[in-house]
C-alpha cells in the first residue's frame, strides 16, 4: 500500500484544485441553503484560522446557510447576517452532510450540527484543511487572498486578460499557471493537462507566447476545467465528493501520471521531470 508520504513526493495527493472544489461546493449548495447551524463541536483546534475557537463556535451557532460557492481553491458560506465561512480542504479535507447519530470518522476534526438532526462534518487525515469566520464586511486574513487571479470559468478570464498576465512573467510557463495571482483555482494536474491540449511545453518563457499560443492555452484551459468539473474531478487516493463518492476524470487525464505511456495524440512516450519544483508531464514530441 502506498503511504501519503509517498504519494506526495510524486504528486499524488495535490488535490483539490478547482474542479474538486467545485464539485463539493455545488453539492453542498444543493443540499444546505435555509439550514439552521446549532453551533459548532471543534475535535482539532488547528483546523479553525479564524477567530478563535471561541468565538467561531459562539458566533456560528443560530446562523442560517444562505448560499454555497467557491472562490479559487475556497468553499465560501454566505450566511444569514452576511457573514461569511471559508473553508480550504487542503489535502486530504473532506465534508459531509450526516446523521447526527451516524458513526464518526477517526479523523474527524469538526461537526458542526444542524437542524433536523443532521450534521456537517469535516474529516481531515493529514490536518492541513482551514476554516475562517469572517463577520460581515470583514476580509480574509489572508494577503494571498487579496491578491487572487480572475476565475477561468467566469466571463471576466478572456485572452485578453490572459494576454496581458503572461506579458509581465518571468520563469517559465508552468510556474506562472500555478500563481493563484495569474489565474485562480489551477493546480498541477491541470496546468499539465491544459499545456498538452495547448501544445505548449511547460518550460516556456511566458513572454515568448504568440497571439495564437495565449488564445490556445486559454481555450484548453477552459475546455479541460469544464470537463474536470463535469466529471466530478480526479481522484487518486482521499478525493471523494460530498456523497462519499470518486471523481471520474482520472480516466480522461492525458499527460498526467502517466510517464512512459504513450502520447494519445502521436504514440511518443509521455516525459516527466520537475518544473517549478512539481512534478511535471508532457509530450516531448507535440510540447516541443
Amino acid at each position: 500500500m502506498r503511504t501519503l508520504r509517498s504519494c506526495a513526493k510524486q504528486g499524488w495527493c495535490e488535490l483539490p484544485e478547482l474542479p474538486e472544489v467545485e464539485t463539493v461546493a455545488s453539492e453542498l449548495n444543493e443540499r444546505l441553503p435555509g439550514r439552521a447551524i446549532l453551533g459548532a463541536e471543534i475535535l482539532w483546534p488547528g483546523t479553525i484560522a479564524h477567530p478563535s475557537q471561541e468565538r467561531f463556535a459562539s458566533q456560528i451557532g443560530g446562523e442560517r446557510i444562505e448560499q454555497v460557492g467557491r472562490r479559487a481553491k475556497y468553499i465560501v458560506v454566505w450566511l444569514g447576517s452576511g457573514a461569511r465561512l471559508l473553508i480550504h480542504l487542503r489535502m486530504t479535507g473532506g465534508l459531509t452532510l450526516e446523521p447526527a447519530t451516524a458513526p464518526r470518522s477517526a479523523h474527524l476534526r469538526l461537526a458542526i450540527p444542524l437542524d433536523c438532526h443532521e450534521e456537517l462534518r469535516f474529516t481531515d487525515m493529514r490536518k492541513f484543511g482551514r476554516f475562517y469566520l469572517l463577520a460581515p464586511g470583514e476580509e480574509m486574513p489572508l494577503p494571498s487572498f487579496a491578491t487572487l487571479g480572475p476565475e477561468p470559468l467566469e466571463d471576466g478570464f478572456t485572452v485578453t486578460v490572459l494576454a496581458e498576465r503572461l506579458a509581465a512573467r518571468r520563469g517559465t510557463l508552468k510556474a506562472a499557471l500555478l500563481d493563484q495571482r495569474l489565474v485562480a483555482g489551477l493546480g498541477n494536474i491541470y496546468v499539465d493537462e491544459a499545456l498538452f491540449h495547448a501544445g505548449l511545453h511547460p518550460c516556456r518563457a511566458p513572454q515568448s507566447l504568440r497571439p495564437e499560443e495565449i488564445a490556445a492555452l486559454h481555450g484548453a484551459i477552459i475546455i479541460v476545467l469544464r470537463r474536470a468539473v463535469g466529471a466530478k474531478g480526479t481522484t487518486f487516493s482521499d478525493y471523494r465528493t460530498t456523497w462519499g463518492r470518486t471523481g471520474a476524470y482520472q480516466e480522461e487525464l492525458s499527460v498526467f501520471r502517466k510517464q512512459g505511456v504513450p502520447c494519445p495524440r502521436c504514440g511518443t512516450p509521455i516525459d516527466r521531470g520537475v518544473v517549478a519544483g512539481r512534478g511535471t508531464h508532457w509530450c516531448p514530441a507535440c510540447q516541443r
